[in-house]
Formats: C-alpha cells, sequence, structure tokens
C-alpha cells in the first residue's frame, strides 16, 4: 500500500533549473539557500492539481473533525427516525431530493426504508471513515518505519528474521485475511457486549473499531519497512553515519538523529499514498459487513443503498461521490509530492 519514490540522498539537487545551469543566474538565486524540503514545497504551491486537491482533503478533513457541529448547524441527527408518513408504501422518500424538490430540513434528502437524514449519516459516515483510515495510517507507518530502520541498518541475522516476517505477511492475501480476523476479533466480545482492558470498561463498539485498525494495520506496514530498508542499506555507508560510528554515538541516536531527517521524503510519499488505500479499504470492508457495523460508514451507506439504486439513486450517489473524491485528491496529492520531492521530474 506505499509505493516507491526516489532516494534520500538525491534530495541535495531538488531544483527546477537546470544542473548545468549559470550559478548566478536569477532562477539559480533563487534556490540558494533554500532546504529540499522548502523547494518542494514551493514546486507543490505551482501545481494547480496539488493546490486544488489539498484543497479538498482539507476540506474533508474539516467535515470529519467538525461532525457534531456541522449536524447542528443543519439541524439534522442520526438518532432520530422520522415518522412514517416521509415514506410511501415501497418505502421511497414523498420529500426532498430527489423527486420532490430541495428540502432546507434535509438538504441531502432522506433515506429510504430508515427515513433518516443522508446529511447526518453522510456527516457521520465522513467522520467515521477518515478517523479509522488515519489511525490505521499512523499505525502503518510506525511499524513500517521502525522496522525498516532496524533491519536495514543492523544487518545480519536481525535484518534477515524481519525481512522473513515482512515477506511471510505480504504473502497473505488481505482480503482474504480480513475476512476472517476481523469478524474473530469483533464477536469474541459480541455477547458480553465489551470489554474491560486494564480496568478500562470498552465498549463493543470500540472494540470493532479497533479490530478493524489492527487488521489494516497489521497487513498495511510491509511496504514502507521494505521501501525504508532500502532507503538505511545505502544510507549507512554514507559519511556522516561513518563519522558518528567513530565518535561513539549511540545507536539509537544515529537512528533518530541522523538516519530518519534523511528519509522524510520516503515516508511522506509513503503516508500520501497509503490514507487513500485506507479509506477505500475501510469502505470496501464495512460494505461487505466485516467493518465497522454499530455506526454509520460510507461503505455500510453503500451497502444498503444497492437495493433502491433504480428507484432512489441519490442514496447511493452520495456515499459514493465522496468515497471518489476523497481518495482521488489523496493519490493525486500523493502523486504531486512524489514529483516534488524527485529532482528527475520536471513538471
Amino acid at each position: 500500500m506505499s509505493a516507491q519514490t526516489a532516494g534520500p540522498e538525491t534530495l541535495g539537487h531538488l531544483s527546477d533549473a537546470p544542473q548545468n545551469e549559470d550559478p548566478n543566474s536569477s532562477r539559480a538565486k533563487a534556490v540558494t539557500g533554500k532546504s529540499p524540503m522548502q523547494i518542494a514545497i514551493g514546486r507543490l504551491r505551482r501545481d494547480k492539481i496539488a493546490v486544488i486537491c489539498f484543497i479538498v482533503v482539507v476540506f474533508f478533513f474539516l467535515v470529519a473533525i467538525l461532525d457534531p457541529w456541522l449536524k447542528s448547524l443543519f439541524g439534522v441527527t442520526s438518532d432520530d427516525v422520522l415518522p412514517s408518513q416521509y415514506l410511501n408504501l415501497d418505502g421511497i422518500p414523498l420529500e426532498g431530493p430527489p423527486d420532490h424538490g430541495f428540502d432546507p430540513d434535509h438538504p441531502f434528502g432522506i433515506a429510504p426504508a430508515t427515513a433518516v437524514d443522508n446529511l447526518a449519516y453522510w456527516l457521520d459516515g465522513c467522520r467515521n471513515s477518515l478517523q479509522v483510515a488515519t489511525i490505521a495510517t499512523v499505525f502503518a507507518s510506525l511499524t513500517g518505519i521502525t522496522l525498516g530502520l532496524i533491519s536495514g541498518f543492523a544487518g545480519g541475522v536481525l535484518d534477515r528474521t524481519i525481512s522473513f516476517i515482512t515477506d511471510f505477511f505480504l504473502t497473505i492475501p488481505f482480503l482474504l485475511a480480513a475476512l476472517s480476523l476481523a469478524p474473530i476479533l469483533s464477536e469474541r466480545y459480541a455477547v458480553d457486549g465489551g470489554a474491560t482492558w486494564f480496568g478500562v470498561a470498552v465498549s463493543y463498539q470500540t472494540i470493532q473499531v479497533g479490530a478493524l485498525i489492527m487488521v489494516l494495520a497489521g497487513f498495511g506496514w510491509m511496504g514502507v519497512c521494505r521501501l525504508i530498508r532500502g532507503e538505511v542499506l545505502s544510507l549507512r555507508e554514507r559519511e556522516f553515519v561513518m563519522a558518528a560510528r567513530v565518535l561513539g554515538m549511540p545507536t539509537r541516536r544515529i537512528l533518530i538523529r541522523e538516519l530518519l531527517p534523511n528519509l522524510a521524503a520516503p515516508i511522506v510519499v509513503s503516508i500520501s499514498l497509503m490514507l487513500p488505500a485506507f479509506v477505500a479499504a475501510e469502505a470496501g470492508l464495512a460494505y461487505l459487513g466485516i467493518g465497522v457495523t454499530t455506526r454509520p460508514s460510507w461503505g455500510r451507506i453503500i451497502e444498503s443503498a444497492t437495493r433502491f439504486f433504480d428507484s432512489y439513486p441519490l442514496y447511493l450517489w452520495e456515499p459514493l461521490l465522496g468515497i471518489v473524491a476523497v481518495v482521488l485528491a489523496l493519490n493525486l496529492l500523493g502523486d504531486a509530492i512524489r514529483d516534488a520531492m524527485d529532482p528527475k521530474t520536471r513538471r
């Protein structure tokens, strides 16, 4: 779930100007004294597609963060079921778009069969999908970065052991493992409705979300680990690492203070491409009924809406367009970040 990127050893040449350009020219002086990250950010700012995608991503994350406030602003809630007179005998809404015009009380319409507000469910689905994907991305990235650093720098038996574990996890089909593990982890506590961990009562809903995050993160760290390991193998022979070893610097300090800052580019790119993959995976698992089933999710909404596609397509298009928009924006933004940090790319 991550993409290969240019090694950090080339970041010193992040410039849009040709490398044989006169150093006294105005274009060459414009990048003098700038760090590789500053040059990459400058390239991103000039990329209109990257700017638009960044705005879209920020919009969706603001929607997820401000979900309770937005529901209060529009006066909608996902807890209340509207009276049955809002639906006809087939369960199709009698008010609101698309068949009965715009309804300010229900801007996104009403869900067929259940008569709940679509906007409230869409906002909750956005929050839950991005929450699960973001937490899973953080855990998968931390695991992959840590194991990649240790494997690439230590070498020997430790490197072979971590590489074997990585290859073993890569051979397991993700979908098959998710179909098997997620229900087992969730249903173990379904009878009691929850559990007690370290003296703290944990609800079944929290356990279900935690199980999904464990599955996503547990099968998403391998690409980052292999990428970081490859970069560390090239960096550990550099002069600054040799000098740190000669000075007697502890291994932990070398990994954190010397190697990790030089891995910023591949880490940022990996995270930017892993997040949309997890958003799509969460929606897909929820659609299959093994994701988050105790609270609204875009995947669950799509699963419910497929039965009404012919008679009430708005119910399906709303969550589907949300998933497409956020995943497409995140993927395009990740590609733009990779191009901005790759000195061989000229956009």
